[in-house]
């Protein structure tokens, strides 16, 4: 089975031997049209002209920002996010309008909102929910510019509570709630985490295809390029496509040689979002 789904290049997983604002510029050069990021400042709400020069990047570059991760705290030290963060609270809804203003000036439209991590001494009851009012907030302000909300299952973080889809579908309904029925939260499916936290991907896929508003992929194990493990990638896209996905595909893996040579399973033709419009 194939698939005619665009890809494009997450930049905070892919090219970081370069700076991190040579990044977009690199992804084109590649052949590829499009990127998305984790948050890409060390800080919730970064100066003005930091924020600039990021978007001045992504634009210089001629590539479209499809995705855009809310500040999840210090991600190599193992923070997983803020939404759930009672201590945090007050800098992620900082945060939420610097991030969709950034959205806003570069036509993205999607949101990740990382969970967070369960907390010594905090009830995990209480975290979720700060969670519901945190994602509904978020919400609510990425609805002023047509955005969703994205919630993801995370692998490899001993913590983090939403291991399923099942798990991030449980919060989604709990944030649509708290938010008086907003409705543009989504599930944030990147089969990598799926797959090797346990999930049944293909379950996943044909019973919960509508509330897929953004999906990523890596091959297991090693969380490499496809083609480097034994996850039926290509055949869970086409089946994503054939019931009704028909948004990007993050490429969120770790390259296995150069981030350039990475893109060797993928033929040059097949990057281009133009490549694959029908």
């Amino acid at each position: 089975m194939t698939h005619q789904l665009r890809y494009e290049v997450n930049c905070s997983i892919l090219f970081t031997e370069l700076p991190l604002l040579e990044r977009p510029a690199a992804v084109k050069a590649a052949g590829f049209d499009a990127v998305e990021f984790w948050w890409p400042f060390a800080e919730a709400v970064p100066a003005d002209k930091d924020v600039d020069a990021f978007v001045a990047a992504v634009r210089d570059a001629g590539v479209q920002l499809v995705g855009l991760n809310f500040f999840a705290g210090d991600m190599p030290a193992g923070d997983r996010g803020l939404v759930s963060w009672p201590a945090r609270s007050a800098e992620f809804r900082d945060n939420v309008d610097v991030t969709v203003g950034i959205g806003e000036r570069l036509g993205c439209t999607a949101f990740n909102a990382l969970y967070g991590n369960r907390l010594e001494g905090v009830a995990p009851e209480a975290q979720d929910e700060l969670g519901a009012e945190s994602l509904a907030l978020a919400a609510r302000a990425a609805a002023r510019i047509g955005g969703t909300v994205l919630v993801e299952p995370v692998s490899g973080a001993e913590r983090y509570p939403l291991l399923t889809a099942a798990d991030a579908l449980a919060v989604i309904a709990r944030a649509v709630v708290a938010g008086a029925g907003e409705e543009n939260i989504g599930l944030l499916a990147d089969l990598y985490h799926l797959a090797v936290n346990g999930d049944d991907v293909d379950a996943v896929i044909a019973q919960h295809a509508a509330r897929v508003a953004h999906v990523q992929i890596a091959d297991a194990p090693g969380r490499n390029e496809p083609g480097t493990g034994s996850l039926p990638l290509e055949r869970q896209l086409a089946a994503l496509e054939a019931v009704g996905y028909d948004g990007w595909v993050g490429l969120e893996y770790k390259p296995a040689t150069t981030s350039a040579d990475s893109f060797a399973w993928l033929p040059r033709e097949r990057r281009a979002a133009t490549a694959t419009t029908r």
